[in-house]
């Protein structure tokens, strides 16, 4: 076959085909890791009220984008799914998504942004009451730690500490939780570009970087390619906000599956209201050519799925 003929038999990369598999490895996992049963070595579950309300929370919902990061980057440095990289990466999988359902409960609460609908159903504090609603996000946050400590073997104990590290520095007052409280000290507040995105680096960037780094670390990446993914994780990381803001005032709320437009009633500065709209799209475009390159410079054996994660992005439509 000619080099011509063979690069015309390639199969073209899907992105929902590859999504899929990993989804279902992820809700599967989830499922039966948010469960009422009793740890080892304990004499008792959890309150079957409490798991219902963790449950209600994490699964059967979301776009699982932090989930799909992991296993892309993890994927990258083209390991068999047999390495004990692997079982680490679905636990890293499930760890950082806990955290991101653990933040959602909370921002939802009313001492927060007060919402009522999260993944097009009522919001956790709802359903299930302020206090309960407080208590599954602490729950699951403390889950997210034990899912990345096993003491079966299966995950080795300088990897365990790396990916706590990273996602506990992500999760905590210098990234996520740092970002909510500037978020919230901003309201009505005029806001530069660079603070604003500060905030957002902080908010949603840091967790999403985060994803990427721990499918990296998962695989003992060389450094080489850490450095090129914490790049392409930063530009995503950004970009998926810059496109939070734009969708906030041009789509309704059954698209976004939350309240839509409560950025503007509640006077939060956005990418939209100190750029303005067109310029935030280009900044969002922007954004990506810089995950791009940054792949393209990383040496990464199998970019595919980052490639086309980073699009889903910014180019998404909820």
């Amino acid at each position: 076959m000619s080099k011509a003929n063979a690069a015309l038999s390639v199969t073209p990369f899907c992105l929902e085909a590859w999504s899929k598999l990993r989804l279902q490895a992820v809700e599967q996992a989830l499922s039966d890791w948010v469960t009422d049963e009793t740890p080892c070595g304990l004499d008792h579950g959890a309150p079957a009220d409490l798991v219902a309300a963790m449950r209600y929370a994490v699964l059967d919902g979301g776009k699982r984008l932090r989930p799909l990061l992991v296993f892309a980057a993890f994927e990258a440095m083209n390991l068999p799914t047999a390495s004990v990289g692997h079982a680490a990466a679905v636990r890293a999988a499930c760890a950082v998504e806990l955290i991101h359902a653990y933040s959602l409960v909370h921002d939802d609460l009313p001492c927060m942004d007060n919402d009522v609908l999260r993944r097009g159903k009522p919001t956790v504090h709802v359903q299930f009451g302020e206090a309960s609603a407080l208590l599954a996000g602490d729950a699951l946050q403390a889950l997210a730690f034990e899912l990345l400590t096993p003491m079966d073997g299966s995950v080795p104990p300088e990897m365990q500490a790396r990916l706590c590290a990273l996602l506990s520095r992500a999760a905590g007052s210098a990234g996520m939780a740092g970002g909510q409280a500037i978020d919230l000290a901003s309201v009505g507040q005029p806001l530069t570009e660079r603070q604003l995105r500060t905030m957002h680096q902080l908010k949603t960037g840091a967790l999403l970087q985060c994803s990427v780094l721990m499918g990296a670390h998962c695989a003992d990446a060389p450094l080489r390619a850490v450095q090129a993914l914490r790049d392409y994780g930063a530009a995503i990381g950004l970009a998926f906000q810059v496109v939070d803001d734009i969708l906030d005032v041009t789509a309704d709320s059954a698209t976004l599956g939350k309240t839509a437009g409560k950025d503007a009633c509640n006077d939060k500065p956005t990418y939209v209201s100190l750029l303005g709209l067109d310029a935030s799209r280009h900044h969002a475009q922007e954004l990506l050519a810089q995950a791009t390159a940054a792949l393209n410079d990383g040496g990464l054996a199998e970019a595919q799925a980052l490639h086309a994660l980073a699009d889903m992005v910014v180019n998404r439509v909820n």
